[in-house]
């Protein structure tokens, strides 16, 4: 199958904590950085989500926001530092890939939130990506 979705990140559960309808899957990625999934408990049992299940994370380009440092008093559990290494801005919107341990994510921002946080490239930025967007595929 092949998808649209460019942000794929290999990793490894390492934990899974099961609600009444969802679940929080914790994923080690490749680089050694934690990730945070919400899914549904149909979804763990149908993809056989357990510790140690090699996984890959996809998240949408347009589910990625990015802050020139980390944050705190945030909701989004999932904050990956990086570095920019590449950025095309358009008239309305911006795409910024960012090199993270284990791969590489694509932002797409607003041009004006490009300029204004003066991203160019080697500039350092954390990639913020909330739980409920983070998917999860198995091979």
């Amino acid at each position: 199958m092949s998808l649209s979705i460019r942000n794929q990140l290999s990793g490894t559960v390492t934990s899974v904590a099961e609600g009444e309808v969802m679940a929080t899957v914790k994923v080690r990625l490749d680089g050694g950085r934690d990730l945070t999934a919400a899914v549904t408990r149909d979804a763990v049992k149908d993809l056989g989500l357990r510790e140690g299940s090699p996984v890959r994370a996809l998240v949408k380009s347009t589910e990625v926001a990015l802050a020139t440092g980390p944050v705190e008093g945030l909701s989004i559990r999932n904050q990956l530092p990086g570095t920019v290494s590449a950025v095309a801005v358009g008239g309305a919107m911006a795409g910024v890939k960012v090199a993270v341990d284990g791969g590489e994510l694509t932002a797409a921002i607003t041009a004006d939130a490009c300029a204004d946080l003066g991203l160019a490239e080697g500039s350092a930025v954390v990639a913020l990506i909330k739980s409920t967007e983070v998917s999860l595929a198995t091979a």
